[in-house]
């Protein structure tokens, strides 16, 4: 190659280089700061970052030079100080950073609005602190965007034109990049050096394409784990009193959240009961310091995580709270080990960090799998994972939101015997969200039931199972037969949607505006002599996996498949004996189990 050929390949090229890498820490600067930023304007500041990508570089290069030319307003402060930009290099470095930065601050803005913020707010839970987050979480998840984001502004660097032709001329051997000297040389009829100047920048802009295309397929490689994140408070548990006490209000979009309980460690762990939408998460949420509830207090071990009267509200890298996601929240570039490890203390030593995770990997049945990453990992083996990072942690208090609702029938009763080993020998509090009433009954010693944002009941399981306060908490734990009442006598009831009278065991409440019981404690005798005893018609019958469930009619035929009043569940063996009988079968149900009920 001539040196006429040769002076603009490395002219572009070294313009390209040192924009692209001033390019790199700016726009990833400028985006972490605007995916931060909440204040007024943001629009604003929005169009102004991304002007380039739709403005003429021959008006980018007017702009610039309107401010940098020797009688712009910037240009004359330079002049003074004796810097000149216009017609030198720096001019082709500056007009190559404006029309570049514009695509490398949206790929970074892109790359850090797409990670998963339950990944960043895991890792707080886990105790790291927010450089470290972005360190080690955040940048690394990013990386493909950024390292595409840093090629397409590398081309867009060394195919600039305009921009550079207004500001910084066309001075061969000193601002002559590739782009204006094929202009220049197709302008004077040199083709055949026109042409090996576009074969060279083809050639370097399609290497860039393969490098953007090959990021696309990138597979994450281990990453050091020697850095735990932040050690935030790491304090043994208060040898006092150990409790946990919660009495927040939270105004949500469609209800006001407003919870209070206080449980101890013997009463311990709690079971949070609810359908969905009802506030669980929010609750949960608020306890690990990742939203602020409006009012109220948490303390737990006589510690204060939040007070708003005393204006302290710690973060959740302070509160040491052990959270469990339902899709698990593992971090993806990071691999089994390295997952468990991240929330340890960072003064523990390198073999006592791989002795704890080997330690965790064998009680939660993961032996083998430390060097795998989660992708390869069944939905099962995630929430192991993922309790055996909350558990390694070593959190005063560990809130598991619903992490079983994704997983088949037998991988949950596994995880849930898994869980009940575990939490049997942990020390600190425990609280388990779900809407499903087999396990919280399961795992749970105490069980809050949350209703619309209110705390509806709250007692032992057997209690809220048996004797539910209200006509919400009876259809949560899934009693089927509910029907509302007229008061006659202090024991005696009519159910007005079974159209009968029944005697109860103890004295009625006057708030009581339902009764129910439970499908399972109907009782069927073999005459009509006795208390509460009535004549019953079968309408259906459903065959369930251990259980036949029949619909019943009292007092005469069914008209119809949907015309019952009760419904009862019943052996298979008892099954076989009921169904050769004739009509009508005699239904008892017992005072003792019939249940009153408030309406709230």
């Amino acid at each position: 190659m001539s040196p006429e050929l040769l002076s603009p390949i490395a002219i572009s090229l070294k313009t390209a280089v040192t924009a692209t890498v001033i390019t790199f820490g700016l726009g990833t600067g400028l985006a972490w700061w605007m995916n931060c930023y909440l204040g007024k304007g943001k629009s604003l500041i929005e169009t102004i970052l991304t002007a380039p990508l739709v403005l003429p570089p021959t008006v980018v290069g007017f702009l610039l030079l309107l401010s940098l030319g020797n009688n712009g307003w910037l240009g004359q402060w330079l002049k003074a100080v004796g810097i000149r930009v216009v017609f030198t290099w720096y001019a082709t470095v500056i007009a190559a950073i404006v029309v570049a930065l514009p695509l490398m601050y949206k790929s970074a803005h892109s790359a850090f609005a797409a990670v998963d913020s339950d990944l960043i707010d895991c890792a707080r839970t886990l105790g790291a602190a927010e450089n470290t987050i972005f360190w080690r979480i955040i940048l690394p998840l990013a990386k493909q965007g950024l390292i595409a984001g840093a090629l397409l502004s590398f081309a867009r660097a060394l195919g600039e034109f305009g921009a550079t032709l207004m500001l910084a001329g066309s001075i061969p051997g000193k601002t002559q990049t590739i782009p204006i000297a094929i202009y220049l040389a197709a302008e004077n009829g040199e083709m055949d050096r026109a042409l090996g100047l576009v074969i060279v920048l083809l050639a370097i802009s399609l290497f860039v394409l393969l490098g953007i295309n090959y990021g696309d397929h990138f597979t994450p490689s281990l990453i050091n784990s020697r850095d735990r994140g932040s050690q935030a408070v790491r304090n043994n548990l208060t040898q006092g009193s150990c409790y946990l006490e919660v009495n927040i209000q939270k105004q949500l979009p469609n209800f006001l959240l407003d919870i209070a309980f206080k449980i101890e460690q013997k009463t311990n762990p709690l079971g949070i009961l609810g359908i969905s939408g009802s506030g669980k998460t929010t609750l949960l949420r608020c306890i690990a310091g990742l939203e602020t509830p409006d009012q109220g207090k948490i303390i737990l071990n006589q510690r204060i995580l939040f007070d708003s009267a005393q204006g302290i509200n710690l973060s959740p890298q302070e509160r040491r709270v052990g959270l469990v996601w339902q899709d698990c929240a593992l971090f993806p570039h990071l691999r089994v080990g390295e997952n468990i490890a991240f929330g340890m203390p960072s003064k523990n030593s390198h073999r006592a960090i791989a002795r704890e995770v080997k330690r965790q990997l064998k009680q939660l049945e993961l032996s083998g799998f430390k060097r795998r990453y989660p992708d390869r990992l069944s939905g099962g083996e995630k929430q192991r994972v993922a309790l055996a990072r909350a558990f390694a942690s070593q959190p005063q208090i560990t809130l598991l939101d619903e992490p079983c609702s994704a997983l088949d029938n037998n991988l949950k009763a596994r995880l849930l015997n898994l869980l009940q080993q575990r939490l049997a020998n942990y020390s600190g509090f425990s609280l388990y969200v779900t809407h499903n009433l087999t396990e919280a009954y399961s795992l749970c010693s105490q069980i809050l039931i949350i209703d619309c944002g209110k705390a509806i009941s709250f007692s032992s399981k057997s209690e809220i199972f048996n004797r539910p306060p209200n006509l919400a908490t009876a259809q949560l734990v899934g009693c089927q037969n509910i029907s509302p009442v007229k008061i006659l006598s202090p024991n005696l009831v009519r159910a007005t949607a079974w159209d009968c009278e029944l005697q109860v065991e103890s004295v009625i409440p006057e708030q009581s505006a339902y009764i129910g019981i439970h499908a399972h404690q109907l009782r069927f005798i073999d005459a009509d002599r006795g208390v509460n005893i009535f004549s019953c018609w079968l309408t259906d019958s459903q065959i369930l996996t251990d259980r036949v469930r029949l619909y019943l009619k009292l007092h005469s035929t069914p008209q119809h498949s949907q015309d019952y009043h009760l419904s009862v569940e019943v052996t298979l063996i008892e099954w076989q004996r009921l169904e050769p009988l004739t009509a009508p079968w005699y239904l008892q149900l017992e005072p003792k189990q019939i249940m009153l009920l408030k309406s709230k």
